[in-house]
């Protein structure tokens, strides 16, 4: 087993891949990028097409039915997620992530949220205030 790369580091697969292989789980070895993924929704592929260097989209994991993606660094930049169920890819939710962590998207309960980790909750159907301090990540909301 390859050892964990950051995600900066990590070489862009571009193996074709279908829905049902897409991994559950973060792939800490390489980046399979959005053109490889072939029933990819062309929101997808465009993703990060107004970000600074137009980044490729990347796989991250699943969340509960979603498929989740990022255009972009994971912090410090300008970046978009994008989150579409593995069952029917026209429900669709994004998240605009800024270089001071803010954020700003609908999550799939029609919330507004402004920070990611409230749109991930969502995404697992437990829309509610943002994290902070006293309120943390539940199990299985970890950072990507």
């Amino acid at each position: 087993m390859s050892p964990a790369l950051r995600y900066d580091e990590r070489p862009d697969d571009d193996s074709p891949v279908h829905t049902e292989d897409l991994p559950p789980t973060p792939t800490r070895d390489r980046n399979i990028v959005a053109t490889a993924w072939i029933e990819a929704p062309d929101a997808l592929l465009r993703l990060g097409d107004d970000l600074p260097d137009a980044p490729v989209a990347t796989y991250k994991r699943r969340i509960g039915p979603w498929l989740l993606w990022r255009a972009g660094p994971a912090s410090g930049g300008d970046a978009r997620y994008w989150a579409a169920r593995s069952d029917d890819l026209d429900q669709q939710v994004t998240l605009r992530l800024f270089p001071d962590g803010s954020g700003d998207g609908i999550g799939p309960s029609g919330a507004h949220h402004t920070r990611f980790r409230a749109w991930k909750e969502d995404l697992l159907g437990r829309a509610g205030p943002p994290a902070g301090p006293d309120r943390p990540d539940p199990p299985g909301i970890e950072s990507v």
